[in-house]
């Protein structure tokens, strides 16, 4: 008893570190969006088709492997080993895949997680033909990270995260790391719950280009010297940092109806992204039996307005499965050509509970 008294005060004061940490560097960040300057935009991409067909209205209410990406809070009601898988089909034929396992143990839960963007091949463009020159090129972005998450109480969870990134584009890449923070409060009634998470929370990143191959980087464009001595001048641009694109979440999830067959929740969700206006999200999932339906509106964004999706829960001999999918319009960025309803983002999602 005295141990976990001690454990629990532990944990706590671990968190309140953290914070002490985090907020500074909050209050002293740009109160206005920076469009645009923000890199590693694959981050902001959500990865579980539930939160998807709910409008992206999930910190609060988010359990389980899932939470890896919006909460790692979350990931302390895991319950039973758990693999969670999504895929996304995204706009300009490009795919997102994203991968969880997560451990529940006696001090608490770890997860290990993975993500990668791809796209095709795309042709290579160059001022002096001012059209494709027969080379082709591709981009990809991949994240590997690690998790854990506990119970400080019996109302309130805790979870913080480390994750390494790259991106690479031709022949260039870039590498950095990034750490998330993540917490729900459930007050007890109607099972009411307050999730706040911190994520992409890292130092500035920048390309090393070395444009004339002479071994240097970041030389003096205006220097108007032969730098490598290949009698041209001014080759090297130096290269500017970027951020990564943190995003603070805060939202509140309720239990409005619920009996033995049926059950409907509603999630209210701001988000605050670094290089962006704030947006706000309104959703909600019915359940009955092992069927739901989830609908979910999004404000303030740019092209995504509103979404919905469906799923099923099925039990097997070796797993629960949880079966997702969902659809998100996209506005302008959508390429309907008249022939297709559908012509938005469409993700999939498996959940398996061993």
């Amino acid at each position: 008893m005295l141990f976990d008294k001690f454990y629990r005060k532990l944990k706590l004061g671990f968190f309140l570190a953290i914070c002490l940490i985090l907020i500074p560097n909050l209050a002293s960040a740009d109160v206005f969006a920076k469009v645009g300057t923000a890199g590693l935009q694959f981050l902001k991409i959500g990865v579980d088709a539930r939160g998807i067909g709910m409008g992206n209205a999930y910190t609060p209410y988010v359990k389980g492997a899932a939470s890896s990406y919006w909460n790692l809070a979350g990931l302390a009601h895991t319950q039973k080993t758990e693999l969670f898988l999504s895929h996304l089909e995204y706009v300009a034929d490009i795919k997102y895949e994203y991968a969880t396992i997560a451990i529940p143990t006696s001090i608490g839960v770890f997860a290990l997680n993975n993500a990668i963007l791809h796209m095709g091949w795309m042709d290579v463009t160059t001022e002096e033909q001012f059209g494709p020159n027969g080379e082709e090129f591709t981009a990809s972005d991949i994240m590997a990270g690690i998790s854990y998450a506990t119970k400080l109480t019996g109302k309130f969870a805790l979870g913080i995260g480390a994750k390494y990134l790259r991106e690479n584009l031709d022949e260039y890449d870039v590498t950095g790391w990034a750490v998330d923070v993540g917490t729900q409060y459930n007050t007890g009634w109607k099972d009411v719950t307050i999730g706040m998470s911190l994520r992409n929370f890292g130092p500035d990143l920048k390309y090393s280009v070395d444009e004339d191959h002479d071994g240097l980087i970041d030389e003096d464009e205006f220097d108007l010297l032969d730098n490598d001595g290949d009698g041209l001048i001014d080759e090297d641009k130096k290269e500017l940092s970027f951020v990564l694109p943190m995003n603070f979440s805060l939202g509140l999830s309720m239990n409005l109806y619920k009996n033995k067959l049926q059950s409907l929740n509603g999630v209210f969700q701001l988000d605050n992204c670094v290089d962006r206006e704030e947006t706000y999200s309104l959703g909600g999932e019915y359940q009955i039996g092992t069927f739901f339906l989830r609908a979910g509106k999004l404000f303030n964004y740019d092209a995504q307005n509103y979404a919905f999706g469906l799923g099923w829960r099925v039990a097997t001999a070796f797993a629960i499965l949880d079966i997702d999918v969902a659809y998100n319009s996209m506005g302008d960025l959508e390429e309907n050509d008249g022939n297709s309803f559908l012509e938005g983002s469409k993700r999939v999602s498996l959940r398996m509970q061993f």
